[in-house]
């Protein structure tokens, strides 16, 4: 007796199924996790998404959940399967050559300067360009000297930008970046979905080969003077091999030596793991 399924379809083809040509995988089924899952599905990067947690019955809920909206979605294939480390140890423990280890870095990071910026400004986020390098969070560095609107550079127009010497006070800004996590934190007791939807924007220049530049965690030793094995934000070209390579911005002292700084910090925190 013939089922309905055999029935309904006369299979043209036997053979094993297609590997998938863009999987992702996500490791961690909390909050930040599940906010790149979802930005990374609504982006329609991938043909399957992978979630991986030890934690196995909120993971197959989550997988769950994901699948029963498959009818919204592009993603034809959602799977999970049961496993934030330093992208200094991922690379060492890896194997892989340092162009193929990418931290998430300052890129939310500078999209928050961006935000903040632009909206003093009255414009979208889109249209002021800046960049914050260097370590996420306390120590980062935002490059004042390239901050520009339409190509034009507000350090001409405010020569003391940045600086504790500015009447304006837009020093502020960067510190707001560096405190918007916090905020956010204590007021909804986490973040997820700025990470999320930052994580999906690098998925993208990787998985579809943009060439797009964003400031990602990639290995500096040798620049900038700096000699330490260390990972920081720096401009990176993003495509599908990885990080192809790095722009060389022109910093002023101050901001090389903030960036220097930020290097020595993290170095302090590693240096016991460079045997790993």
């Amino acid at each position: 007796m013939a089922s309905i399924l055999q029935k309904l379809i006369t299979p043209l083809f036997n053979g094993p199924p297609e590997p998938p040509r863009n999987k992702v995988t996500v490791v961690g089924v909390g909050q930040v996790g599940m906010a790149c899952a979802v930005s990374i599905l609504l982006r329609e990067l991938a043909d399957e998404l992978a979630l991986v947690d030890v934690m196995e019955d909120k993971l197959k809920g989550e997988m769950m959940d994901l699948q029963h909206g498959s009818l919204f979605l592009k993603t034809p294939k959602i799977v999970a399967d049961k496993v934030d480390v330093l992208t200094y140890v991922t690379w060492k423990l890896s194997g892989l050559p340092k162009h193929r280890v990418i931290g998430s870095g300052t890129n939310l990071d500078s999209a928050r300067f961006r935000f903040l910026m632009a909206d003093k400004l009255g414009i979208h986020a889109s249209s002021f360009n800046g960049w914050i390098l260097g370590e996420h969070g306390d120590t980062s560095v935002p490059v004042w000297s390239g901050t520009n609107v339409a190509g034009v550079n507000l350090q001409t127009l405010n020569p003391d930008i940045g600086t504790d010497c500015d009447d304006e006070n837009w020093k502020e800004t960067h510190k707001m970046v560096v405190d918007s996590a916090y905020e956010v934190i204590k007021l909804k007791g986490y973040t997820n979905w700025a990470i999320g939807l930052s994580v999906a924007d690098l998925t993208e220049s990787l998985m579809r080969n943009m060439n797009r530049i964003h400031p990602v965690s990639t290995m500096v030793q040798g620049m900038y003077e700096i000699s330490d094995e260390v990972y920081l934000s720096l401009p990176c070209v993003l495509n599908s091999g990885g990080v192809a390579s790095v722009v060389n911005m022109t910093l002023t002292d101050d901001e090389v030596a903030q960036l220097q700084a930020s290097a020595n910090t993290l170095w302090d925190i590693q240096k016991d793991l460079h045997d790993i």
